[in-house]
């Protein structure tokens, strides 16, 4: 039988702003990060929180 392959990720949580949300998405993007998710952020308003992954190898 063959060995399955697990892939690892690493994970970050970077604050948006909603006047600048595309500009930073792109910038994490091109380092290899994809955007999981968006949820309010703590400070309720407009504060935004993006949970970000990107496989580790």
């Amino acid at each position: 039988m063959s060995e399955t392959t697990r892939r690892t990720w690493e994970y970050a949580t970077i604050p948006l702003l909603t006047h600048n949300t595309k500009a930073i998405l792109d910038s994490w993007g091109v380092d290899g990060w994809e955007l999981v998710t968006v949820v309010p952020g703590p400070g309720g308003g407009d504060q935004l929180v993006a949970y970000l992954k990107r496989p580790t190898s």
